[in-house]
């Protein structure tokens, strides 16, 4: 595919280069860029988009792979429309509760693909990653107030991801990850973290759709679970969020004192909703 114009997006955490990519005839499309040494794990990702599309879910489909001098690339059909992350606070909470849903529905989707038989164990997994996690939060000089209540509730409930299946994960699933078109139709992008584990963690990210919009994340529960959340859930996700906001903390180190400051704040949100754990239902679901 030929391009007369690229313009760069600047935005998003990945470390693909993005850009608006028009063709003589007017067509916009997505060309993401990576570096040479990605060839493997951007092909893997090529092809499980290509399984995605066949779900027919609102995604960004992939329909050129490659390698030329820009690196690895890959050309993806362009969705006009705006951040659901600008666009759904500014909504009524009838109309998010709606596109929460409807982002629930979408990854009950994403998760009907399963993982390979290949695939370490769950509970060895993620328990090694949760060790990893309370021995950098200890190590870090920067601590959470409060913060010892997550390793309380992480070293009580280790038994909740016993036996858990497995399945493909979009592997950073939240408000900042969607785009609403001119229609209002919600759409999922960037899956270049996709993963295989636990379809429960993945909603280890609902942090952030709580903190703009309650109503949104509330809706993505119920639409995923079909209105009936089992108590189990929530119990396990408790033990995700508090896994992830342990790591918050250091992850944001690097990045200077704004985004640490960030992190902070999420995880007093975090102790907050969940009465420093002390309940497992967090109160932006019951209140929202």
């Amino acid at each position: 595919m030929e391009f007369v114009k690229k313009t760069l997006i600047d935005k998003g955490w990945s470390g693909d280069k993005k850009y608006m990519a028009v063709t003589s005839g007017g067509e916009k499309f997505l060309y993401r860029v990576s570096g040479k040494e990605t060839y493997d794990v951007k092909k893997a990702e090529f092809e499980m988009m290509k399984k995605l599309a066949d779900l027919n879910l609102p995604i960004s489909n992939s329909l050129e792979f490659g390698e030329n001098e820009d690196g690895v690339y890959s050309v993806q059909t362009w969705i006009e429309g705006e951040d659901a992350e600008e666009r759904i606070p500014t909504l009524t909470r009838e109309e998010q509760y709606r596109l929460g849903t409807d982002s629930g529905k979408i990854l009950q989707k994403i998760h009907s693909i399963p993982a390979p038989s290949t695939q370490e164990d769950w509970e060895t997994r993620f328990n090694r990653k949760m060790d990893r996690k309370i021995e950098g939060y200890l190590a870090c000089p920067i601590k959470a107030e409060g913060g010892e209540n997550f390793i309380r509730y992480i070293n009580a409930n280790r038994h909740l991801i016993k036996n858990r299946p497995q399945t493909f994960q979009h592997g950073d699933y939240h408000i900042g990850n969607m785009m609403i078109n001119g229609e209002g139709t919600l759409f999922v992008i960037d899956f270049n973290r996709f993963d295989f584990g636990d379809p429960w963690e993945e909603f280890n990210r609902i942090v952030w759709c709580a903190q703009k919009a309650p109503a949104f994340a509330k809706g993505m529960l119920d639409g995923y679970f079909d209105g009936n959340v089992p108590h189990e859930f929530f119990e396990t996700l408790a033990l995700y969020i508090s896994s992830n906001a342990l790591s918050s903390v250091y992850w944001a180190v690097p990045f200077g004192e704004e985004e640490i400051n960030v992190m902070l704040n999420q995880v007093k949100d975090i102790l907050s909703w969940y009465d420093n754990m002390n309940t497992t239902v967090p109160s932006w679901y019951t209140n929202a």
